[in-house]
């Protein structure tokens, strides 16, 4: 079960990924030549990265968490001033994610004054189905000791920033440092991860027009399975303790159209969050037209363009700034309201009834009830033994009972993929999937053909037919509260 679990979790975690799962961070820029490297990094020191002219690039490496070799370069103005400031950068989901995805951030800052380390995401330890926020933010406590050191930077005036799970990694490394004097959080998300990963893969759905149970019930119910069954990273890692404990001032940034974290939802806890730590230096701001990273949308969200959100990077210099010289704003929030059409439904852990293993359970058992019914009749026939005519229901019963099951969770992976990608799941009737409705009138023909089978097999008197109709009705039975559970015989 833990294959299967691990195959279906590797095409749902890249939509893009969730959940403590989505690989967002992307900006455009030259790309980094990496090699490998005997510690598990993921760039040589030889990996010069190009900048523009007006820029220098310095290679940097140092010590992650666990001792783990990192490669990076420091982004600075050719002309950059003694005593300046710095900031680390901080990558969302991702694994192997190179330096350069987020160069353009890096360019745009550094063009503000600052110098801006960006590294390469450690592979090792990291993967769809494994990953620690702890030991992320000891990688990056590693990148902002070494920018400290950096000539011509002010060891006091060093802060790091992190996009989307960048936001659950960044204040946790705030809170176990006095030596980070700001942090600066883009597309952050103040809910659980397997929370945000179904609204944002449910938002992905109901933008290309889907309602229902399809993604009312049956999104969120495979995720939960994914997580139960071990193959969703931190699901439940809460963040708000975390959030109370930073004390440095914080600057919140999110696109009006963001589609991956609820932009809507999430400001208010982080503030609460930050006021109940006694933190009130906190100034947040929604930017117009931006996306998840803060990048132009020219389609609400759905399309990412090269450039930063005007004024983006000059709001990160001045408020940088303004916090390193002591003037760091207090309780500002700013900008157009943010866009979220529905909001986030709890997700919590799945109960002993319908948990991985009785999921599996009742698979095991769907395929053994409906397909042994068509496998006894061909092994009559090779043998060439006569035996009770097959009963048509029960026909009925096993080719639907097979086809509802596998085919309707090989449409759902394919849904919830392309949906989380914000395509559309197929043709569409009544704000339905035309294939998923299909699906739903296969189920509800399997429950009445399991009803006449169950006549039938009282009524049968060979005793091999009784057996073989009684291992089909037993599989029928399930079905009823399996596929009621999955939204299959829900409007």
């Amino acid at each position: 079960m833990r294959t299967i679990l691990a195959i279906l979790a590797a095409s749902l975690l890249a939509v893009g990924p969730s959940g403590g799962s989505l690989a967002l961070a992307s900006s455009t820029g030259p790309s980094v030549a990496a090699t490998s490297s005997a510690s598990g990094s993921t760039a040589g020191l030889d990996g010069a990265l190009d900048v523009p002219d007006d820029l220098t690039a310095a290679e940097v490496s140092f010590r992650g968490s666990a001792g783990l070799v990192m490669h990076g370069s420091v982004v600075s103005p050719v002309r950059a001033r003694s005593g300046r400031a710095g900031v680390v950068l901080v990558h969302g989901a991702g694994s192997g994610t190179k330096r350069d995805k987020l160069l353009g951030e890096a360019v745009a800052f550094a063009r503000q004054g600052l110098s801006v380390l960006i590294y390469d995401k450690r592979s090792e330890g990291y993967s769809l189905f494994q990953r620690s926020y702890s030991q992320l933010a000891d990688d990056a406590l590693g990148a902002v000791e070494t920018l400290r050191r950096q000539p011509g930077i002010d060891p006091a005036k060093v802060g790091i920033w992190g996009l989307s799970e960048g936001g659950w990694v960044a204040p946790l490394a705030a809170s176990r440092s006095g030596n980070i004097a700001f942090v600066i959080l883009v597309g952050a998300n103040a809910l659980h991860p397997l929370r945000q990963q179904t609204w944002a893969v449910a938002a992905g759905l109901r933008k290309a027009g889907v309602r229902g149970s399809f993604v009312d019930r049956a999104e969120p119910t495979l995720y939960r399975v994914i997580a139960d069954g071990g193959m969703f990273p931190e699901p439940y890692y809460d963040p708000e303790p975390v959030i109370a404990s930073v004390r440095q001032p914080v600057l919140g940034i999110w696109g009006v159209h963001d589609l991956l974290t609820p932009p809507r939802e999430t400001p208010p806890i982080f503030a609460k969050a930050l006021e109940q730590g006694g933190n009130r230096r906190y100034t947040f701001r929604f930017f117009a037209d931006a996306d998840h990273a803060a990048h132009r949308t020219p389609d609400g969200g759905v399309t990412r363009l090269p450039e930063l959100a005007p004024g983006y990077a000059e709001l990160v210099g001045g408020w940088v700034g303004a916090v390193t010289s002591g003037r760091a704003p207090v309780a500002q929030v700013t900008g157009p309201a943010p866009v979220q059409a529905d909001n986030t439904v709890g997700v919590p852990p799945a109960e002993w009834w319908e948990s991985a293993g009785v999921q599996a359970a009742a698979l095991v058992l769907f395929l053994v009830a409906f397909g042994g019914y068509p496998v006894v009749a061909l092994v009559r026939r090779v043998r060439r033994r006569g035996g009770v005519p097959a009963v048509k229901v029960a026909r009925l019963v096993s080719a639907g009972g097979l086809v509802v099951v596998i085919g309707g969770f090989a449409y759902l992976f394919y849904a919830i993929m392309t949906g989380g990608k914000l395509s559309s799941p197929g043709p569409l009737v009544a704000d339905r999937p035309l294939v998923w409705l299909a699906i739903q009138a296969l189920a509800v023909a399997t429950v009445v053909g399991t009803v006449l089978t169950c006549v039938r097999w009282r009524r049968s008197a060979a005793p091999g037919e009784r057996v073989r109709l009684g291992l089909l009705v037993a599989g029928g039975v399930v079905f009823v509260p399996w596929a009621l559970y999955w939204g299959l015989l829900l409007p």
